[in-house]
């Protein structure tokens, strides 16, 4: 697109020497990279303008500060847009370009001052590959003209970022008018985060809210080990920050294995690794979101130090009648516990106020008390408690956060915590087979495809199993399915992969396990002799089959159900949600029961989206059991 020249534009305008320097356009784009959390893989760049080196101007903040001075913020937007873009297709970064163009800017773009499609298309670079991240200088004056903007270029494949959430006139309103793609959460939420348990709590709730839209979270400001150790454990997706790299006019890939080298130490130092804690079961309804975790339970309460008298902790417990226990913490660290019960168990003996009552709480306390961290699932609290010596489901234990006293937990609170969950999860599981329906299968998607994991999703379905229902009813029917249920269930890795019922004779199986597709063969085969022993038991089907009618009505024989599984390899930023994910299963599902037979379906070829994935997986196709780098679907019957 032409623009007039800068000469006459700057005797137009009558403009000042600074200004001159803007519109004559010395500005150098500069990159910064975001990556997935899981494996340091480059989701992409955030493409930033400095202004001439050694100029007052150099600092992004003080060139548009100047630019706005002058009535050139739209301008000068427009100007970083070309630069930015044209300097990420000239150095051939991998990834995705996060392109910041704020509201009125935008808006303009639309109407013929920058046309983005065509400067793309100039560039060579694909609109899939663009996320826009709109940035907001002002109170939103223009968010409401942007809705049929942001529409039209989407529908040329752009995509959208919320910029710096939490900061200056960002809030969820915007989350709910635009939602984005990507959500890019303001540094001051970084700084200090692991100390901080408010700031993780709002990390923690801008994730699940996140889950929920179909967005991928950007931490900004990641400046320390810590923090990057924190964002991980708090299930971000992706970060971004100097402590990763800063941005640099020719970015090198950083190296992910030597900026995490203190990573699982410092990780098992300071607290205990949850999918440890979680013996890796992803899938129990007791372990999904912050409800499920010892945090649900924590209840502040007075806590003392180890020098403390005993006679002061029993005028405490004298004084408040409801507590029951008082931690003994040293240097917010707890070392102990002393009950209400234990102490007057003690003053109730002869002379014992007397002798122990001015004497420090540490020679009572219980030394060595049930202490867990605030992310320790409940399933596993339970089971700790129930299996503890000396503790037992009714005392009270000790709530940590990275090491540091936070408060106490009941088994009272525990027991009727597990019981929602429970009651939460019987509402979403299939009443045939108490599998987790709907609901679970579409988080569990999306909770991989926020984390950037790479996984497999598998489509099982019977083959002819309308007709066996017809034909001997529904109670043979639902034997077969808690059959293949159980057959299903027998080979996924509870640790590793979920499996889900959606309904009928369909099921899903979300794979991590390396082996998948022998545990895929081992179900064909399994499947098909407990189906020969289900009809040997019933004794009316012979192994050659029976006759039915078909859906056009036509009597035709028919061969005993088999299992048809179709697999489809989920690399992170192949798809974009859950719905293609399922849709792309179906399909693999739908060329496997064209076989005769049981039979193994995988698709291997990638979407077209799949142009904008990152370059790096956070598990290898090796990884995922699958040999060399065919490109076409593969399929194996038995």
């Amino acid at each position: 697109m032409c623009e007039p020249p800068i000469c006459d534009a700057v005797r137009r305008e009558g403009l000042d020497d600074i200004a001159a320097l803007l519109l004559r356009g010395e500005l150098n784009a500069v990159f910064q990279p975001i990556v997935w959390m899981r494996e340091g893989a480059i989701l992409g760049y955030e493409g930033l303008v400095r202004g001439p080196l050694g100029s007052p101007l150099h600092a992004p903040d003080r060139l548009f500060e100047a630019a706005r001075a002058r009535g050139l913020s739209v301008r000068i937007e427009h100007r970083c847009c070309r630069v930015v873009v044209r300097r990420f297709a000239a150095l051939g970064l991998p990834g995705r370009l996060f392109l910041n163009i704020g509201p009125m800017a935008l808006l303009h773009a639309a109407d013929g001052a920058l046309d983005l499609i065509a400067l793309l298309a100039e560039s060579g670079l694909d609109p899939a590959r663009v996320v826009i991240e709109i940035t907001e200088q002002d109170q939103g004056a223009f968010w409401t003209d942007l809705p049929p903007v942001i529409a039209r270029l989407r529908a040329k494949g752009l995509q959208f970022a919320i910029d710096d959430l939490g900061s200056g006139f960002s809030n969820l309103g915007r989350w709910l008018d635009l939602r984005p793609e990507f959500i890019k959460t303001d540094k001051v939420f970084t700084a200090g985060i692991q100390d901080d348990l408010l700031r993780q709590q709002i990390l923690r709730s801008v994730c699940d809210i996140a889950t929920v839209a179909g967005a991928v979270v950007v931490a900004e400001g990641v400046e320390t080990l810590d923090e990057l150790a924190c964002m991980a454990d708090l299930g971000v997706a992706c970060a971004q920050g100097y402590y990763i790299q800063r941005p640099a006019d020719e970015p090198v890939p950083p190296r992910w294995s030597e900026l995490t080298a203190g990573l699982a130490e410092r990780r098992l130092r300071d607290m205990r690794d949850m999918h440890e804690a979680s013996d890796g079961r992803e899938s129990d309804p007791a372990h999904d979101g912050a409800e499920g975790r010892a945090l649900r339970l924590l209840r502040r309460v007075p806590c003392v130090s180890s020098a403390v008298s005993n006679e002061a902790v029993f005028d405490l417990f004298r004084r408040q009648p409801d507590l029951h226990t008082v931690p003994v913490v040293d240097d917010e660290v707890p070392v102990g516990m002393l009950t209400r019960a234990c102490l007057i168990e003690r003053f109730s003996l002869p002379y014992q106020r007397e002798l122990y009552g001015p004497k420090p709480c540490r020679l009572f306390m219980d030394v060595a008390p049930l202490i867990v961290d605030m992310h320790t699932p409940l399933m596993t609290l339970s089971r700790w408690l129930a299996e503890s010596e000396g503790h037992g489901l009714a005392n009270d234990f000790i709530i940590t956060g990275r090491g540091r006293y936070l408060g106490i937990g009941s088994s009272q609170d525990l027991l009727q915590a597990l019981n929602r969950l429970q009651l939460r999860a019987a509402q979403h599981a299939n009443p045939l087979t108490q599998l987790p329906g709907n609901v679970p299968i579409d988080r569990q998607i999306q909770r991989f495809l926020t984390a950037g994991q790479a996984f497999v999703a598998c489509h099982a379905d019977l083959d002819h199993f309308k007709p066996f229902n017809d034909v001997f009813g529904y109670r043979c029917g639902d034997d077969v399915i808690q059959l293949l249920g159980r057959v299903l269930s027998a080979h996924a890795d509870a640790g590793q992969d979920f499996l889900g019922h959606i309904g009928g004779d369909d099921f899903i199986l979300l794979f991590r396990s390396p082996d998948w597709q022998a545990k895929c063969e081992a179900m064909l085969a399994d499947f098909s002799r407990g189906m020969a022993r289900l009809l040997e038991g019933m004794g009316r089907v012979a192994a050659a089959g029976y006759e039915a009618e078909d859906r056009q009505g036509q009597r035709r024989h028919y061969d005993p159900p088999t299992l048809s599984l179709g697999a489809v390899l989920v690399e992170p930023g192949a798809y974009q949600s859950r719905h293609q994910i399922a849709q792309a299963a179906s399909e693999a599902k739908t060329q496997a029961k064209k076989r005769v037979g049981p039979c193994l379906y995988v698709e291997r070829r990638r979407p077209r989206a799949s142009s904008a994935a990152p370059s790096a997986t956070s598990l290898s196709t090796a990884s995922l059991g699958v040999a060399g780098k065919e490109q076409g679907p593969t399929d194996r019957n038995l």
